[in-house]
């Protein structure tokens, strides 16, 4: 095992810790196009890093896969679990802000 190993492997390890807070958040909805190709490219990395001999780097990058999978399956804008108050998705995977959420005071959007 090399220092990179472990670099790589605290890498994967903050990815994981970093995307809790979007799986415990009910009303996170990330976009497809943004999960799928994250949790396509720590797959390959896994393999990649395997087959260099990096067991450890590839651990921690399954487990970025798997952190990955999960934001598919349950925060894109068509998820499995929605929130209580909302019976199904917006079509287009938007949400339309509260007056109070907007940003600025004279109605312009930032």
């Amino acid at each position: 095992m090399s220092w990179h190993d472990l670099v790589f492997l605290g890498g994967s390890l903050l990815t994981v810790v970093a995307l809790l807070p979007t799986l415990r958040d009910l009303d996170a909805r990330i976009p497809l196009a943004t999960s799928v190709p994250k949790f396509a490219l720590a797959v390959i990395y896994t393999g990649t890093f395997y087959s260099l001999g990096m067991t450890f780097s590839a651990i921690g990058l399954l487990g970025t896969a798997v952190m990955w999978s999960l934001v598919v399956r349950y925060r894109s804008p068509t998820g499995r679990y929605l929130p209580t108050d909302q019976s199904e998705p917006p079509i287009d995977g938007a949400t339309v802000a509260e007056p109070s959420q907007r940003l600025g005071t004279d109605g312009d959007r930032l």
